[in-house]
């Protein structure tokens, strides 16, 4: 059992150190972009819109899903984000936040990293002005000025997991293998010319289909790349820990888009479907009377038993 072990070990070292051709069509880096320097800009080069001519059933389902608010939420995501700016990087005595006005791009990914990748593509400015608009809607619902609160939770939510931060952006993950992905270029799962002015090219993101492609943001646990890192989602490392080492063999996308036939709206716990795919619950309960004592007498109680089973690939609840 030793040797074999050794031998096995042997041969995964071999293969990690082994060059391999690269299965992808990106490229070499390329330049970045210059900064967007507003929400508006930032919104527009993201805006999934433009695909709604040719895949409006995905757009469609796409548009149902928290992807499509990911700052926004439930809208539970902004006023968090508030939270941890005032719970956590103003009391932290090195963040460099004391104000609004010290806040920049870097302080914020511990949240943006996965709320909103593309940020890292934008000044400082639009950093502040992200947390002020959260602000600005906060008070206007606590105005009950109900107009000024849905035109900014508008302009919170253009900030969004759109289609090409999935199909571009963080299309690739091993890009000293698959290259970087190329500004002109929508990622999926063939090749060939794309009818559009500025992404006028497909080709064949690897991972896009498996489990590996969601845990860049669904991930293992604290973000340890960051001067801070936070202690959020843990859902894929569950995946791997929990289901994977114990034999399953389904991905994320399986159950989360084509079990449920949610397609690109996908759901967790908002969706019947997907609590109906995830849990098994079982109720029982009785009625009894109880002498509790002379004074008291005897009184009616009930005792409740659920048993819950978890049939997801990873720990619930999780994110």
């Amino acid at each position: 059992m030793k040797t074999a072990l050794s031998i096995a070990c042997a041969c995964i070292a071999v293969y990690m150190l082994m060059p391999f051709n690269a299965i992808g069509a990106g490229g070499p880096k390329p330049e970045p972009l210059p900064k967007a320097k507003t929400i508006a800009e930032l919104a527009e080069r993201y805006d999934s819109s433009r695909c709604v001519d040719c895949h409006e059933e995905a757009h469609d389902e796409w548009s149902d899903s928290l992807h499509a608010k990911s700052i926004l939420g439930t809208p539970r995501t902004a006023p968090t984000i508030i939270t941890a700016i005032e719970k956590g990087l103003k009391l932290f005595p090195y963040s460099g936040v004391k104000e609004d006005s010290d806040i920049t791009v870097e302080s914020l990914m511990m949240c943006m990293k996965c709320h909103l990748p593309q940020l890292d593509e934008a000044t400082d400015d639009v950093a502040r002005e992200i947390v002020a608009t959260i602000r600005s809607w906060q008070q206007a619902y606590k105005d009950s000025d109900m107009d000024k609160a849905e035109e900014l939770e508008e302009t919170i939510a253009s900030l969004n997991i759109g289609c090409m931060v999935c199909h571009n952006k963080m299309a690739i993950i091993h890009k000293y293998a698959d290259g970087y992905p190329q500004p002109d270029t929508v990622y999926g799962s063939q090749d060939g010319d794309h009818e559009d002015e500025d992404y006028s090219k497909m080709a064949v993101a690897p991972a896009l289909g498996e489990a590996i492609f969601c845990g860049q943001c669904h991930g293992q646990g604290p973000n340890f790349e960051l001067d801070h890192p936070s202690q959020c989602a843990t859902a894929y490392g569950s995946y791997l820990f929990a289901y994977v080492a114990h034999g399953g063999n389904e991905s994320c996308q399986e159950c989360h888009m084509h079990k449920s036939e949610l397609g690109h709206n996908m759901q967790s716990y908002q969706d019947e479907t997907m609590v109906e795919m995830a849990l098994d619950v079982n109720v029982e309960g009785r009625s009894l009377f109880w002498r509790k004592d002379k004074a008291s007498g005897v009184i009616p109680i009930g005792v409740i038993d659920v048993e819950i089973y978890n049939k997801t690939g990873h720990g619930i609840p999780d994110g």
